[in-house]
């Protein structure tokens, strides 16, 4: 008679015959390896393709989970699914409201219910969310614009927002997110601009990395760890100067000048974080589009920078492959195009990648090449956590969203992000007297693009008023609409009626005529200036200049002789000639999210200083561009009848308080080519407030063996300074630093004379010499 066994050895017997790719003790490799083995090409073929448009087709008439019709559309499993926090797929929150935390969560777990426990292999689902600058959905916080934190020059503030960004997608059951976008942007005209970190490939590297960190975590581990999500590197690249300044279009740009600028930032990420994905871009360059770029992809990302982990489509970038770029005859063709170029998953609906079950079977494409997306896609998953935590809690969620901690947070970066441009005297204010409060974003929180819904914004208006209480009386008038409408999603977009504008500013003036100040807003609603993603929704300009009649409304309320403070608030720098010569004072805001009114409020009345720089060079008319600081020294060489200088300077900002920079000084004034060396700059505050400065680093190369620019950033620091208070700032010079791309192309550090320059803007600078000894 055979004893029975007791319950720990039933257990242990049923645990040794448990697959490998269930054990969680097991190397993620060795699980993606067993899993694979174990599927049909079919199965395969669903972890490599997604749902958000056709999404209705799996649910109730109350936008519920219907098991069944899910069962019978994706009887091989369900791969990928794109935002589960909308309500239907591509349809603005406006039309069709999202789902809040709890029925986000609702959705999530009754999806991977089903995918653990009703299909074959039990493969959870891989969610993945939108979050540039905040999670795009019902409740969640609204931080400010990319381009709006990185006019803080603080990555550690960076961080801070995306890990809050993160706790609050992750717990509603999503471990992805299509963010950050580390384009640098060298064209105002595109619409994207408000996405990016700037203009500068340094200043956007830095904020990339910190984004990302904040995001999944510091350090270079690829598992990813509880409240975090994985970041997607975007856009791969040369998205940020399209010809004509238009969404899309063609980025004409050499191999010397991808590696010298567009290549610095994707390549750093890699190289200091843990990225697990990246996202390729719609543009072609030299006649490849992205999508299908070998070299890009294969050669350069995975080769040359060692990454490993998923490439994955911009939405809809494998089938333009056929619709836009005409290199692919079919849908099937693009498939095999960009499945060949390296590209993992096909977001968001898998259109293209959907044939290749049917092409692996005629022998046009191999499974090997499906397997090799169909791991990095896995590894995802399993790096996630998501096979032993699918789940989430729907409690938890609703807590975790908007609190009180996140909403500080979104106020303390909204006053960081603020820059001062020009200032009379007439800032700060002081809350007595009376105040006109006017223009088309006075009394509406502008977000931006990829906006969420959060529970509660603040105008620049509310905030006015909540700051001075009744000690000063407030009035208020529109002054002019810019567009009819100012939903970003709308396909249409119309600029106001002239007319009506024209009725609305004789208003504005009369509510103006007797008091002591005006506060105006200008610039963008997120029509004017906006993602441009199909000919049917464009979001790119051919001027720099102010939509509509908001000059006219300028001019009127000037005609007064009040003293007017203009508030920016907008998605692309403004040619704002004439405001920025007739304003008593200027503040570039862009877009400040849910906390913004109060945070301009703070501005406004002194409570904060402001200490914000520009992240990009402001032109004085398109005329000038390609405006940019680090040109070559054949560039900008002037024109007729007009400077050559811009409005703004990159890194250009001001303060309420005085600060002084000493010159920099060498620790060591030669050096080798791979030697280090670090420079000192003392700031002072000299003046009666406490107040933030941002030391900013320069270098020039003197003579070289191909063209460099007259200036390239190459680090900065955001310091805080009592009145009367002294800093060293020091910075450290490596090889990195100087290093070029020379005329063989090879990256080295050429001997001879650096100019080593240090100051608070790319225009206000001190320099001394540095050698590099042969």
């Amino acid at each position: 008679m055979v004893s029975p066994l007791a319950p720990v050895e039933v257990a242990r017997a049923a645990q040794d015959q448990r697959p490998i790719y269930k054990d969680a003790s097991q190397p993620i490799e060795a699980r993606v390896d067993d899993l694979i083995g174990r599927m049909t090409l079919d199965e395969k073929i669903a972890q490599i393709t997604t749902v958000w448009e056709s999404k209705t087709q799996i649910f109730d008439d109350r936008l519920q989970l219907d098991p069944a019709k899910l069962a019978a559309r994706y009887p091989h499993g369900l791969g990928h699914f794109t935002r589960p926090s909308d309500a239907k797929g591509a349809v603005s929150p406006r039309v069709a409201r999202g789902r809040d935390p709890r029925q986000t969560v609702a959705l999530v777990n009754a999806l991977q219910k089903w995918a653990m426990t009703q299909t074959r292999l039990g493969i959870p689902i891989l969610f993945h969310e939108e979050g540039l600058h905040g999670y795009a959905a019902v409740g969640a916080t609204s931080f400010p614009q990319s381009i709006a934190l990185a006019s803080s020059w603080d990555p550690g503030l960076v961080r801070q927002v995306n890990s809050v960004i993160a706790r609050e997608i992750r717990v509603r059951g999503v471990p992805m997110v299509l963010s950050p976008v580390v384009d640098i942007a060298r064209d105002p005209r595109w619409g994207r601009i408000e996405e990016t970190y700037g203009e500068d490939p340094y200043l956007v590297s830095e904020m990339g990395v910190a984004a990302v960190e904040g995001l999944q975590g510091e350090g270079r581990s690829h598992d990813l760890r509880p409240g975090k999500v994985f970041a997607t590197l975007k856009h791969l690249t040369g998205h940020g100067q399209p010809e004509s300044g238009t969404n899309v279009g063609p980025a004409p740009i050499s191999e010397r000048e991808l590696r010298e600028n567009f290549f610095p930032p994707f390549e750093q990420v890699v190289k200091r974080t843990g990225i697990n994905a990246v996202m390729a871009s719609y543009n072609e360059i030299d006649g490849v589009p992205s999508h299908m770029n070998r070299w890009l992809l294969g050669d350069v990302l995975r080769g040359e920078w060692g990454f490993r982990g998923a490439v994955v489509s911009d939405y809809s970038g494998v089938d333009q492959l056929m619709s836009i770029h005409h290199v692919a005859g079919s849908l099937d063709e693009a498939a095999r195009r960009a499945l060949d170029a390296g590209v993992d998953a096909d977001l968001p609906d898998g259109l293209s990648y959907g044939t290749l079950g049917e092409q692996v079977r005629a022998g046009k494409v191999s499974e090997a090449e499906v397997d090799q997306a169909v791991r990095r896609m896995l590894a995802l998953k399993f790096q996630a956590g998501l096979f032993e935590h699918p789940y989430a809690d729907a409690a938890q969620a609703a807590a975790l969203t908007n609190d009180a901690e996140a909403r500080a947070l979104a106020r303390r970066a909204a006053q960081r992000s603020i820059t001062l441009l020009k200032n009379d005297g007439m800032l700060p204010l002081k809350p007595e007297g009376s105040i006109a409060v006017i223009g088309p974003s006075a009394a509406v929180a502008r977000l931006g693009g990829y906006y969420g819904q959060p529970p509660h914004v603040v105008s620049i208006l509310d905030g006015i008023k909540a700051k001075v209480g009744d000690r000063a009386r407030i009035v208020f008038a529109q002054g002019v609409k810019i567009t009819e409408d100012d939903d970003w999603w709308a396909d249409k977009v119309d600029k106001a009626d002239p007319a009506e504008n024209r009725r609305l500013i004789a208003q504005a003036v009369e509510a103006s005529r007797n008091v002591d100040r005006i506060v105006l807003t200008l610039g963008d609603t997120e029509q004017s200036s906006r993602e441009g993603w199909a000919a049917n929704h464009l979001g790119d300009r051919p001027s720099l200049d102010l939509v509509g009649e908001q000059q006219e409304l300028f001019n009127a309320l000037k005609a007064l002789g009040k003293p007017i403070t203009v508030v920016l608030i907008n998605g692309r720098p403004a040619s704002t000639v004439k405001v920025s010569k007739e304003a008593n004072a200027l503040l570039e805001g862009w877009y400040l999210g849910e906390q913004g009114g109060h945070a301009v409020a703070d501005v406004l009345f002194g409570d904060v200083n402001p200490g914000g720089k520009l992240p990009v060079t402001v032109p004085r008319s398109v005329g000038q561009l390609p405006a940019f600081y680090n040109v070559k020294p054949s560039a900008h060489r002037g024109y007729l009848f007009d400077t050559n200088a811009p409005l703004y300077p990159f890194g250009f900002g001001l303060s309420y308080t005085k600060f002084t920079l000493s010159p920099p000084r060498l620790a060591q004034a030669r050096i080798g080519p791979g030697g280090t060396t670090s420079v000192t700059v003392n700031v002072r505050n000299d003046g009666a407030r406490e107040g933030d400065e941002v030391v900013q680093l320069y270098i020039h190369d003197k003579v070289s063996s191909v063209t460099r620019p007259i200036k390239e950033l190459k680090g900065f620091e955001r310091v805080s300074l009592k009145p009367g208070e002294t800093r060293t700032v020091r910075f450290t010079i490596t090889p990195e630093s100087l290093q070029m791309w020379n005329d063989k192309m090879h990256r080295v550090v050429e001997p001879g004379e650096f100019d080593i320059m240090t100051g608070n803007s790319s225009v206000a600078l001190q320099s001394t010499t540095l050698t590099v000894t042969p």
